[in-house]
């Protein structure tokens, strides 16, 4: 079975959640593993590529990773209506920030193995199948998962989050400099919404949506939106490139099992109705290492029941505030535009509590 190697801290995947636990983690002192199946880190891009500008006072980011700024939310409704939110913030290169925060790890001290794959799990032995043949045996105090919506270790907790929706995206060419991102409901696109980021002379024009509901394949409605925006002039028709993933839904309520916790996509973190998810996944993955840094040192596996605690004061109430209204948009999707201001973050209506 090939090498065995014994660590505190087991973080199974290496993007902003994962490292960020990781990080923390190893800032106590602990000998961290983080177990990666990419072959590189960050690649493929799975995301929008947009952060709050916040997010600077969470974690380094290197001015290289930013390819442009953004001052504003313009949210466009399905009559060509639209209102527009200050939201300050930047469009990155994802797999330069996830790859500077590995950087980051590997200046600390931690250990990241590429093209690993948390195979099996046997006492407190993890199997991990390496790419190109061999495996390992990794024997932690703490696991983290931090492996995405379709987790491995959520598996092992018997608490995998089942309710995700399907998200694609094409890189197009922007025909004039954009300074705010634009988000588009229209009928269409069924239980979701298009995105309009802009990234220098380029966009990132994507579509998340309940799949199977919408009569056309979602690459189908991602090119008429596509159509859409370029009939407006604003984006050239044909793709450079697509990506694709999956979005989680609705935030897990457990997330502690044993030794092993999960952050990030694979805790639903990532927002129900914006499915933005980058943040919390840097917050939650710094309280996520923490908490394991305690318990290893103690030897005390009940002392992670607080990071469980810790998140949930965090972003609890906005998580399922957020899951609440997505119930509440997909069941009326007919009555979309009079039920908008309740449901989406731009309209003062949604936060009032009176809504929920």
């Amino acid at each position: 079975m090939g090498k065995t190697i014994r660590c505190d801290v087991l973080v199974v995947g290496a993007g902003p959640a994962g490292c960020s636990a990781a990080l923390a983690a190893r800032a106590e002192g602990l000998k961290v593993v983080v177990c990666e199946r990419k072959k590189k880190i960050g690649v493929p891009v799975r995301c929008a590529e947009h952060i709050p500008a916040l997010l600077k006072a969470e974690t380094r980011i290197d001015p290289s990773v930013i390819v442009q700024p953004v001052r504003a939310m313009r949210t466009i409704l399905p009559g060509g209506e639209f209102i527009e939110n200050a939201a300050p913030g930047y469009i990155i290169n994802r797999d330069l920030f996830d790859q500077g925060l590995a950087g980051q790890c590997l200046e600390r001290g931690c250990t990241i193995i590429l093209g690993a794959s948390v195979a099996g799990r046997e006492g407190e032995e993890v199997q991990v199948s390496l790419r190109g043949g061999g495996a390992l045996r990794i024997i932690p105090e703490v696991v983290i998962g931090a492996d995405g919506p379709h987790s491995t270790v959520g598996r092992w907790m018997g608490c995998a989050n089942l309710d995700l929706i399907p998200a694609v995206q094409a890189r197009v060419g922007l025909k004039e400099p954009m300074d705010r991102t634009e988000v588009y409901f229209l009928k269409l696109i069924r239980g979701g919404y298009g995105w309009l980021f802009p990234k220098g002379d380029e966009a990132n024009v994507g579509i998340g949506m309940r799949s199977g509901q919408a009569g056309d394949s979602i690459y189908k409605v991602l090119m008429e939106f596509v159509c859409r925006l370029t009939g407006l002039g604003k984006v050239d028709l044909k793709p450079r490139a697509y990506m694709a993933g999956w979005i989680p839904v609705s935030p897990l309520k457990r997330t502690v099992s044993g030794n092993m916790i999960l952050v990030g996509d694979a805790a639903g973190h990532t927002h129900p109705i914006t499915g933005a998810g980058v943040p919390q996944a840097v917050v939650c993955g710094k309280m996520a290492g923490q908490w394991a840094a305690r318990a290893a040192i103690a030897g005390d596996m009940s002392i992670l029941r607080g990071y469980e605690e810790e998140w949930k004061d965090l972003y609890w109430e906005s998580l399922e505030r957020a899951f609440r209204r997505r119930l509440l948009m997909e069941s009326q999707w007919g009555r979309l535009e009079e039920i908008l201001p309740r449901c989406w973050v731009g309209f003062r209506q949604y936060y009032r509590r009176a809504d929920d």
